[in-house]
C-alpha cells in the first residue's frame, strides 16, 4: 500500500501568491509565490511522508466545460503579471527537485486530482489531496482525504478533512456534494444551479432525498415547498447541467500509478543555482541543498590561490601580533580571522583576540559590530560591518548569515565548517563595500549605524533598573480585576465559560445572549476587538469582557513577562535590533520596551515600575511631532513650515485653514479632525477610513482630504513626486540615503499597487525620524562621555531617550540631552525636543 500526495498546484500557488506579501529579489524579480509554494509543499512532505508526490496543473486551452457552457468560470479576473511571471519558476523548480508534474489537454487540475485518488481507492493505496478548492471535498473516501491548505501571515496552515469532517461540516456526505453544488450553483466558477435556491435549501434537500435524480422523482413530495418546486421545475435542464460541470472527472489519461510519481533524484545543483538566484537562502538550508552550494564555485577569495597557498590555508590559533587590515566573523563557537590567504581562530575570550580588537593600529572589517563590542566595549577601528551594509542594501531579508548572502552574491564558498566562511569573508566584505558606495550609503553606514552599533551594545550591557516589588504588587492588583471582570462576565451570561476561546465566547454572545452578529471567521464568530466595541450599546457585558482582555494583557505579558527577565543586577537588558525593520526603526525584544503601553492610564503605570537607582535620576526627552516636522522640511510647504517656525499648534493651524475658521475659534473637535488627516496624509488614508476615524460621512471625509491637500500644496506636490520617483526608481529613499526597495508600485493589482504607493509616501518620512533619532543618539552618548560624565543612554523607544544621570550631573546632562537632540538634523523647520526628569520612567516622562 503506497500513500500518494496530490497537490492541486494552481490552487496552491494562489493562495501563496496571495498569503504572502509581495517578495521581489534584489534585481526586482517577484518571488512570493515561489516561497509559499516551497513552505506548503515541504510542510506537507515533512507531515504526511507520502511515498509518491504528483502535482497538477491546469493548461491554458479550454477544457471540456467551457465547450459545454462557454460561460464556465467567466468574469474571473486574469492572473496578476506577478503570479503570472512565478509559475514558471515554480514548475522548473518542482522538476530540479525531482517532483512530476501532470497536466492534460481539455481536463482541469482537479480532474487529475480525481483521476489519481480514485485509482489510489481502487488499488488500495491511500491518497492525500491537498488543495484550497473545496470542490475537490466531493473526492474525499475510504481511502482518500483533502487538505484544505491556505498561508496565513507567510504561515502555511491545512485543515483535514476526512468523511467525518466533511459531513459534520456540511450536513451531507462527500460524495452529494456535487448534487448541492447541482442546485445551489458556484459563483466562483460560474455554474449558474437553480435560480433562487441557496446552500441551505440546497443541503436539506440533497439531505432529504440524496440525489438530483431523487428529487425530481418526488417533485410533489410535501417536504418541497410551492416556492421551490416552481424554481427546480423551472431550472431543471440547468440544474444537470450544473451537475456535469460540477463533477470531478475521475478517468482522465493520465498515469494512474502511483509508484508513478515516486520522487526522482532531480538536479540538486540546478536546484540550489535557481533557489539561490531566487535569494530563497531559508528554502536551500530547509530542503538540506546547502551542501551542493561548493560544488557551483562562481568566484572565491582564493580563486587565483597556488596550491603552495592553498596548503596554507588551514586555520591557525592567532599570533600575538597583527597588522593592516583583518577580516572577522564568528563561525559557530569561534571566531574566523581572514587576512590575506591566512585564515586564523580565536575564541571570544582569547587574551591575543582581545588585544587585537583594542588595538588601533590594526583596521578591522567585521560581520555584527554589536555582538564583538558586547564582549570587549573596548574594540576600536572597525571599519566595516557587513551584516549592517547587507540590511541596508535589503532590509526586507528576515535573516542575514555569510554563507547565504555570499551564495546570492557570487562569493561561493570552497571549503567546509570554518573554512568555508573564511573562503568566502573577504570576497563578500568587498562585494558589499562596492554595493553600498553604489547605492550611496556608504555614509548612513559609516557615520550613522555603525557607530550606532556601539552604542545598542553599551544600552543593552546596561539596561533599566526595574521596581521588581512594586511590580509584583500591580500583578495581584490585576489578577484580582480579573477575577472580579470574570465574576460579573459569567453573572450575566448565566453560566460559566472560557472567555479566552473565541469560540465559546462568539457562542456565549450571539447564541445565548443573541447579540447581533457582526462578522463571521472561519472558526465561527469574530469576538476581535472591533467586533466588541461595535457592541457596547447592546450590553454591559463588553465592557466587562474589553476590561478583563485589558487587565489579562498587562498581567501575562508585561507584568509576567518582565518578571521574568530581571537581571540579578535588578536591571531588565532589552537586545536592541538594528537590523529588523525596513524603515530603519530600531526595534527591542527579550523584553520589547516599545511596546510598553501607554495610551491607558493602568497600561501607563508599568513606566513607574522602570526606576533610578539610589542616588540617580531618568531624564526623557520626546521629539515633538517629528514625522510631521520632517514632512513639512521634506514637501517645502510654506504654509505648514509657516506654522512650525511660529511655535503654532500645528493641528489648530490646520483646523483653522482647512475648516476657514479663526485660529482662536478652532474648537477641540475641529482640531482632533485636524490631527486625523495631519497624522493620517502620508500613510495615503482615504476618505473612507478618515470618516471612520473622525465620525463624519464618507462625503464630508473626502472634502476635508481635498482641502487639506489645497492648503498645503507642497504636501500634494511631495506624495505625487515620490510616487513617481518610487515608480521609475523601483525604490526611495530617506534624506540620509536610505533605501526601500517598493516592488509593490509597479504591481499590476490595484490594491498591491495602491499599498506600495502609502509605502512611497511614509517611507522617507518614517525612514529619515529613524535616521535622525539614531544621530542624536550617537551625539548625546558621545558628548557625555567626551565630557566626562557618568551620565549614560540606556533607552530608546521610537521619538523618546532616556539617560540615566547621577543627580549632580541631572542639569548638565539635561543641557545636553536637549541640545544635542535639537541639533541632531539641520533642517528648515526645528525639532524641539522638551526634556523633563524623574525618580521613574512615568515620573519623567512628564
Amino acid at each position: 500500500m503506497l500513500k500518494l500526495l496530490v497537490l492541486d498546484g494552481n490552487s496552491i500557488i494562489n493562495r501563496a501568491f496571495y498569503g504572502i506579501k509581495l517578495l521581489t529579489t534584489r534585481d526586482g524579480t517577484y518571488t512570493n509565490a515561489v516561497v509559499g509554494f516551497m513552505n506548503i509543499l515541504h510542510k506537507l512532505t515533512t507531515e504526511e511522508k507520502p511515498d509518491a508526490v504528483a502535482i497538477a496543473f491546469d493548461l491554458r486551452a479550454p477544457t471540456f466545460r467551457h465547450k459545454m457552457y462557454t460561460e464556465y468560470k467567466a468574469g474571473r479576473h486574469g492572473m496578476p503579471e506577478e503570479l503570472a511571471a512565478q509559475m514558471p519558476v515554480v514548475k522548473t523548480l518542482l522538476a530540479h527537485l525531482g517532483y512530476t508534474i501532470v497536466t492534460a489537454e481539455g481536463y482541469e487540475a482537479d480532474d487529475i486530482l480525481g483521476s489519481l485518488a480514485a485509482a489510489a481507492e481502487k488499488n488500495g493505496d491511500s491518497c492525500v489531496i491537498a488543495t484550497g478548492d473545496r470542490d475537490s471535498l466531493q473526492l474525499v473516501s475510504k481511502n482518500v482525504r483533502v487538505l484544505l491548505a491556505s498561508t496565513y501571515m507567510g504561515k502555511s496552515l491545512t485543515k483535514n478533512m476526512d468523511i467525518e469532517a466533511v459531513t459534520e461540516k456540511y450536513g451531507v456526505p462527500p460524495n452529494l456534494l456535487i448534487d448541492v453544488k447541482a442546485l445551489m450553483g458556484d459563483t466562483s466558477d460560474n455554474i449558474p444551479g437553480v435560480k433562487g435556491v441557496g446552500e441551505k435549501t440546497a443541503t436539506a434537500l440533497i439531505a432529504k432525498f440524496l440525489t438530483l435524480d431523487a428529487i425530481y422523482e418526488n417533485i410533489d413530495d410535501p417536504f418541497i415547498k410551492k416556492s421551490v418546486r416552481e424554481k427546480l421545475i423551472a431550472d431543471k435542464e440547468q440544474a444537470y447541467m450544473s451537475r456535469t460541470l460540477a463533477e470531478i472527472v475521475t478517468n482522465v489519461p493520465v498515469e494512474l500509478s502511483a509508484a508513478a510519481y515516486k520522487r526522482t533524484a532531480g538536479d540538486p545543483a540546478a536546484a540550489t543555482k535557481l533557489l539561490a538566484s531566487l535569494e530563497m537562502y531559508g528554502t536551500i538550508e530547509k530542503l538540506g541543498l546547502a551542501a551542493v552550494t561548493k560544488a557551483t564555485p562562481q568566484m572565491s577569495l582564493f580563486d587565483s590561490a597556488s596550491q603552495e597557498d592553498l596548503d596554507l590555508i588551514k586555520a591557525k590559533p592567532l599570533p600575538a601580533k597583527l597588522s593592516g587590515t583583518v577580516d572577522i566573523a564568528l563561525a559557530g563557537d569561534e571566531y574566523i580571522l581572514v587576512q590575506g590567504n591566512k585564515i586564523y581562530t580565536a575564541k571570544a575570550d582569547d587574551a591575543s583576540f582581545i588585544k587585537l580588537l583594542k588595538d588601533e593600529d590594526v583596521s578591522k572589517r567585521c560581520f555584527d559590530s554589536k555582538t564583538i563590542f558586547g564582549f570587549c566595549p573596548e574594540t576600536t577601528n572597525i571599519t566595516f560591518d557587513a551584516l549592517i551594509a547587507a540590511y541596508l542594501l535589503n532590509p526586507a531579508t528576515k535573516t542575514y548569515n555569510i554563507n547565504t548572502l555570499a551564495f546570492g552574491y557570487g562569493v561561493k564558498p570552497l571549503f567546509s565548517s570554518a573554512d568555508e566562511i573564511a573562503g568566502v569573508l573577504t570576497g563578500l566584505f568587498d562585494i558589499l563595500t562596492s554595493e553600498c558606495s553604489e547605492q550611496g550609503m556608504m555614509k548612513l553606514l559609516t557615520d550613522i549605524e555603525q557607530p550606532l552599533a556601539k552604542i545598542l551594545s553599551d544600552m543593552q550591557t546596561d539596561g533599566i533598573e526595574v521596581d521588581r516589588q512594586g511590580l509584583e504588587t500591580f500583578g495581584k492588583e490585576l489578577r484580582i480585576s480579573i477575577t472580579a471582570e470574570l465574576a460579573i462576565i459569567y453573572e450575566i451570561a448565566g453560566y460559566e465559560f472560557n472567555v479566552n476561546s473565541p469560540k465559546q465566547l462568539g457562542e456565549a454572545l450571539f447564541e445565548r445572549l443573541e447579540l447581533p452578529s457582526r462578522k463571521k471567521t472561519k472558526s465561527g464568530f469574530s469576538t476581535d476587538a472591533e467586533t466588541l466595541e461595535s457592541l457596547k450599546d447592546y450590553s454591559p457585558i463588553i465592557e466587562h469582557i474589553l476590561l478583563y482582555r485589558t487587565y489579562q494583557k498587562l498581567n501575562s505579558t508585561y507584568v509576567e513577562g518582565l518578571l521574568r527577565v530581571i537581571g540579578e543586577d535588578g536591571r531588565v537588558h532589552s537586545t536592541f535590533n538594528q537590523t529588523e525593520t525596513r524603515t530603519g526603526r530600531i526595534s527591542s525584544g527579550e523584553p520589547n520596551l516599545q511596546n510598553i503601553p501607554v495610551r491607558t492610564e493602568l497600561g501607563s503605570r508599568l513606566r513607574k515600575f522602570f526606576t533610578a537607582p539610589e542616588g540617580y535620576i531618568l531624564l526623557d526627552a520626546d521629539y515633538s511631532q517629528i514625522e510631521l516636522r520632517i514632512l513639512a522640511a521634506i514637501s517645502e510647504d510654506v504654509n505648514m513650515q509657516a506654522a512650525f517656525t511660529a511655535g503654532d499648534d500645528i493641528h489648530r493651524a490646520t483646523a483653522s485653514r482647512v475648516f476657514n475658521v479663526p485660529f482662536d475659534d478652532v474648537s477641540s473637535q475641529l482640531r482632533s479632525r485636524a490631527k486625523a488627516v495631519n497624522f493620517g496624509i502620508v500613510y495615503g488614508i482615504g476618505a473612507f477610513s478618515l470618516a471612520k476615524d473622525i465620525g463624519v460621512s464618507v462625503k464630508e471625509a473626502d472634502a476635508f482630504i481635498k482641502q487639506y491637500l489645497l492648503e498645503y500644496s507642497g504636501v500634494q506636490n511631495y506624495m505625487d513626486k515620490t510616487i513617481a520617483d518610487g515608480r521609475t526608481n523601483g525604490y526611495v529613499t530617506t534624506l540620509y540615503g536610505r533605501r526601500r526597495l517598493l516592488p509593490e508600485m509597479v504591481s499590476s493589482n490595484h490594491n498591491i499597487r495602491t499599498l506600495g504607493e502609502r509605502m512611497a509616501m511614509n517611507t522617507p518620512i518614517q525612514g529619515t525620524a529613524a535616521d535622525i533619532i539614531k544621530i542624536a543618539m550617537i551625539k548625546v552618548a558621545e558628548r557625555l562621555k567626551s565630557e566626562g560624565l557618568k551620565s549614560r543612554l540606556i533607552l530608546q523607544v521610537h521619538d523618546e531617550l532616556i539617560v540615566e544621570a547621577p543627580i549632580d550631573e541631572a542639569d548638565r546632562a539635561s543641557v545636553i540631552l536637549g541640545q544635542e537632540m535639537e541639533n541632531a538634523a539641520a533642517l528648515s523647520v526645528k525639532l524641539p525636543a522638551e526634556v523633563n526628569r524623574g525618580t521613574n520612567w512615568y515620573n519623567a516622562k512628564g
